[in-house]
């Protein structure tokens, strides 16, 4: 496990971080435990991290999971998916559906869980609240794929090039990940689920200067729609990573500790 790298923020002490496995649908999914207190039965955030379904790892959202577990009280499980282009779609969904259902092996309670994630990870973390339903008591979402169609929006053609994610990024993470799958695809792209009604309380993070900045929008207007409770934070003049970039990025810092205290409130 690498510690305290600056970039992404100094790691919060906690009273116990471990690293073990969770039954998976193609054998053993690599996880991350992160209690902020020692024993009990805490309620449990299932973190997905971001990176297009192909880049990211355990380490990458260390300081991010560590923040999420200090601020909100709960435990997280940070959930180290197969990656794209050697496991395509929907292989990231599978592990992290399978994760979510191993909470309660992993010592924590199976009745009060939330899911959480950035970019690739947050559609991954908005699919599953819809596929698991009353499972899943809060979604947290930091600026979320969740069209696949990737270029339909106008935010695609403000922030194509020049704000860090570019639109050539998103097409080459999908060209990785899902390949002749249908952009349509519910299990790919929440925004075109037919129906998001009951799905789980969001808590919704969008940064302005990022081609995802619309679709996350959208996202955020269907599920009030449906009658969800939302509660959107939209970050002017912010570039897509910059919740990962909390070392550097005081909006990030922020950005972490409401999203900690909204995912505490809903699971205590």
């Amino acid at each position: 496990m690498r510690e305290g790298i600056p970039l992404f923020g100094e790691p919060a002490p906690l009273a116990d971080v471990r690293d073990t496995v969770v039954e998976g649908p193609a054998g053993a999914i690599p996880v991350r435990v992160y209690r902020p207190e020692a024993g009990g039965t805490p309620p449990a955030i299932v973190h997905f991290h971001g990176g297009g379904w192909v880049v990211g790892d355990l380490d990458t959202h260390d300081s991010t999971c560590r923040n999420l577990a200090a601020g909100s009280g709960c435990a997280v499980v940070a959930v180290d998916y197969r990656l794209a282009p050697e496991h395509p779609f929907p292989a990231a969904l599978e592990d992290s559906l399978a994760a979510v259902a191993a909470v309660g092996g992993l010592g924590l309670d199976p009745g009060r869980v939330a899911v959480a994630g950035d970019s690739a990870g947050g559609g991954l973390a908005a699919i599953v609240a819809r596929e698991l339903g009353d499972a899943v008591r809060h979604q947290a979402l930091i600026y979320p794929v969740v069209d696949a169609r990737a270029g339909v929006t106008d935010s695609y053609a403000r922030y194509a090039d020049g704000c860090f994610l570019t639109a050539r990024d998103m097409h080459w993470f999908l060209g990785h990940y899902a390949t002749g799958v249908d952009p349509a695809d519910p299990r790919l792209s929440a925004l075109a689920a037919e129906d998001v009604a009951g799905v789980a309380p969001a808590s919704i993070v969008l940064a302005e200067c990022d081609p995802l900045h619309d679709e996350g929008v959208a996202y955020a207007r269907r599920l009030e729609d449906a009658g969800v409770e939302v509660e959107l934070r939209d970050y002017p003049g912010q570039l897509h990573p910059f919740v990962l970039l909390a070392g550097v990025i005081d909006d990030g810092r922020e950005a972490r500790a409401w999203l900690a205290r909204r995912l505490g409130e809903a699971l205590h």
